[in-house]
């Protein structure tokens, strides 16, 4: 089986996919963060790095949905291909900050990797405020998110609720994290494992 965990930068993702892994005894499937060429480069000047970073997470996401199906395993994974090519690189195509040659480029290999792959069986979206993110964002501390702008968070915030509203791909989970903090409270921890199980009870 196949769980994923979608949203906005800041929103927890991580964190809950950890928490569900334990729970479960899932094996979790994390965004490469740490070891990502590009990222640093793309906070300092999005113009330059939005086409590599975004080719570099397509691959990588790609190949880790391969891998997924093939363990025979149940995974959570941490942010899914989908959301690169909905969100992110939309909104730096719009911002002007991805070139219209490098985007259709982009979006043709997309096409091509869709085609080949099965959504998850569950997609477990956070929802979450502006406020919640920024919030998030610095307590975590992480240097090269620094620069992040506001203006940039509410974008994808925005591309984020549109493309939850018109999904139809499986099952959907929202959980609103403004109104609970599952890293700390256990009971909301509890609260959010009710609707996986309710969820996933289904799929079996």
């Amino acid at each position: 089986m196949h769980i994923a965990v979608a949203g906005n930068i800041g929103a927890g993702k991580t964190t809950l996919t950890e928490l569900l892994s334990k729970h479960y005894g899932w094996k979790p499937n994390y965004e490469d963060v740490d070891d990502n060429p590009y990222l640093n480069d793309f906070y300092n000047d999005m113009q330059r790095w939005s086409f590599n970073l975004q080719i570099y997470f397509l691959n990588s996401r790609f190949n880790q949905i391969l891998e997924i199906r093939k363990s025979g395993t149940t995974v959570i994974q941490d942010r899914t291909i989908y959301e690169d090519a909905e969100i992110f690189a939309p909104n730096l195509h719009a911002m002007g900050l991805m070139s219209t040659r490098d985007f259709n480029n982009y979006k043709t290999l997309y096409d091509l990797m869709i085609g080949l792959i099965r959504p998850p069986d569950l997609l477990i979206y956070l929802k979450a405020s502006i406020p919640t993110l920024v919030n998030q964002i610095q307590k975590r501390g992480r240097e090269y998110e620094n620069s992040i702008r506001l203006d940039y968070l509410r974008q994808l915030n925005d591309r984020y609720e549109s493309w939850i509203k018109g999904y139809t791909m499986g099952k959907l989970l929202i959980v609103n994290v403004d109104d609970i903090d599952f890293a700390s409270r256990r009971e909301d921890l509890s609260f959010v494992i009710d609707k996986v199980d309710a969820n996933i009870h289904g799929l079996f």
